[in-house]
């Protein structure tokens, strides 16, 4: 992570969400964050709630917790399928993931 990345999100509710379009259903996120990545029957992965609800909703979101930052930001770094997007909630800006500036 660039310091100028470190600065971006230091402070900053994020939110992620998967483009199941996208998705290799390769399981990755899950391993690395399974607290707010699962795979689901169809065997694509989605963002799970606070509540440990899996989200299906075509791009649905989920905050990320500031303990699992790093395995959620290495999650979409380490994607095949490029489709995990981590954005700042106050102005849906893509700060991690395949449209990150």
């Amino acid at each position: 992570m660039s310091v100028q990345q470190e600065a971006e999100v230091e402070g900053e509710a994020l939110e992620v969400w998967i483009d199941q379009d996208l998705c290799t259903g390769d399981g990755i996120c899950a391993q690395y964050a399974p607290e707010v990545f699962e795979l689901d029957i169809d065997g694509l992965a989605y963002v799970k709630s606070p509540q440990d609800e899996l989200l299906q909703d075509k791009g649905a979101t989920t905050p990320v917790p500031l303990p699992l930052l790093t395995d959620v930001i290495d999650s979409a770094k380490e994607c095949p399928g490029e489709c995990i997007h981590v954005r700042r909630v106050s102005d849906s800006v893509e700060v991690y993931g395949p449209d990150a500036g």
